[in-house]
């Protein structure tokens, strides 16, 4: 993976408080688990959602995959820090600690 590819992963993580890398877009999820995952953000109230569409470039697919440590899309970073993928997410959601995050 190029450097510039890790540097523009972590830039976006670190500038925006909340992150999605997903399959699609907010508007037009390419798989479920994406489109779960816009959809528990919008039920948790959050504002200001940065998504980046994977697929759009192979090189991001497989460096956020690396960055994270993690093998899975979608990813959601939340104030620079990795929180987890779809399950995760409504695992929070369900009991009310992504709403937290989210707007603490």
């Amino acid at each position: 993976m190029s450097n510039d590819v890790q540097t523009f992963i972590d830039k976006t993580v670190k500038e925006n408080p909340v992150v999605l890398f997903m399959k699609g877009t907010a508007q037009f999820p390419q798989c479920g688990f994406s489109g779960r995952a816009v959809q528990l953000l919008k039920q948790a109230g959050a504002q200001g959602i940065v998504t980046v569409n994977v697929l759009e470039d192979d090189e991001v697919r497989q460096g956020i995959k690396e960055y994270s440590n993690w093998p899975t899309i979608p990813q959601l970073y939340v104030k620079g820090e990795f929180v987890g993928g779809s399950d995760i997410m409504a695992e929070m959601f369900a009991s009310g600690e992504l709403q937290k995050l989210l707007t603490s």
